[in-house]
């Protein structure tokens, strides 16, 4: 790959890394991928395109042609990608999902790497995880990349809390999967037994919120603040806002809170080692991307 000066944004070499979602105007990746190739002297460019479920054959189609270095999925395309890669990370198998492609002169790799975003996104912070229960608020696109690295990482014991709905015994299943690949102990709770919720909360030394409840303009909570104690690392995937009600109550009792924009920074620092093979320049993009996580 050839490199670039500062005051060069684009060449007639530059090679294309994208995200492929719906919506994703919102998102920094592009930003954040293409400051961290300038910093590094690399020629790449991070583009978003607008891809509906549908269009997913042929936006891979298409990516292939114009051979695209790699490029990230975001919902609700994590797991239609699934039939039109070749091979799969680890990681991926055990999640059923891919948020990152590389692109190896036509042959295709799906991975993973929000679950990795996650557990660097506690490492970051001081936290320790290996050897420690878990208790997962959803089962979703985001959580299950999320249980799958954390129980390939050491985590000892994961207790999902999602409805019993349709798709239970689907993250029964799941759950099962991963309890077999791994050495960690996965189980599967109903988010109406409100009880089972605080035994389970009261053993773990983590809590993650993997739904979107809390989002936006939602102010509400899936744990209520009297089942939260101390010595609780409490991890909310949400980033906006960036201190939601769950993450409030973590504070007011003293318990460890941390928010989804290190998840974030630490997926695409991930994505952008395997499309490179170069560290993502980490300072600098919480310098320009996420002062927030510098404070």
């Amino acid at each position: 790959m050839n490199s670039i000066t500062s005051d060069t944004m684009i060449s007639g070499h530059t090679t294309l890394l994208c995200l492929l979602g719906h919506p994703v105007a919102h998102s920094i990746s592009p930003r954040m991928h293409t400051l961290a190739a300038q910093k590094l002297g690399l020629d790449y460019a991070y583009l978003a395109f607008d891809i509906t479920e549908d269009q997913t054959q042929d936006a891979v189609a298409a990516l292939k042609l114009m051979r695209c270095r790699g490029f990230n999925l975001t919902m609700p395309l994590k797991r239609s990608i699934l039939p039109y890669v070749d091979r799969l990370s680890e990681a991926s198998q055990l999640a059923g999902a891919v948020n990152t492609v590389i692109n190896d002169d036509g042959v295709l790799t799906g991975h993973t790497t929000d679950g990795i975003g996650f557990m660097d996104a506690l490492h970051d912070k001081g936290c320790e995880t290996r050897g420690t229960h878990m208790t997962i608020l959803g089962a979703g696109g985001v959580a299950t990349p999320m249980i799958a690295q954390a129980a390939l990482d050491g985590v000892k014991k994961i207790s999902i809390f999602k409805r019993k709905n349709a798709t239970y015994a689907d993250t029964q299943a799941f759950a099962k999967r991963i309890s077999d690949g791994t050495s960690c102990e996965v189980s599967v709770h109903d988010m109406a037994d409100t009880d089972d919720l605080a035994r389970q909360i009261a053993d773990s030394q983590i809590l993650a919120n993997a739904t979107n409840v809390g989002m936006g303009d939602d102010t509400a909570s899936l744990v209520p603040i009297s089942m939260l104690h101390q010595h609780l690392i409490v991890f909310d995937a949400i980033y906006h806002p960036l201190e939601t009600t769950l993450l409030r109550d973590a504070k007011a009792v003293g318990a460890t809170a941390i928010n989804g924009e290190g998840q974030l920074l630490f997926q695409g620092a991930a994505s952008f080692y395997l499309w490179t093979g170069r560290k993502m320049p980490i300072d600098y993009i919480k310098e320009t991307c996420f002062p927030n996580l510098l404070a």
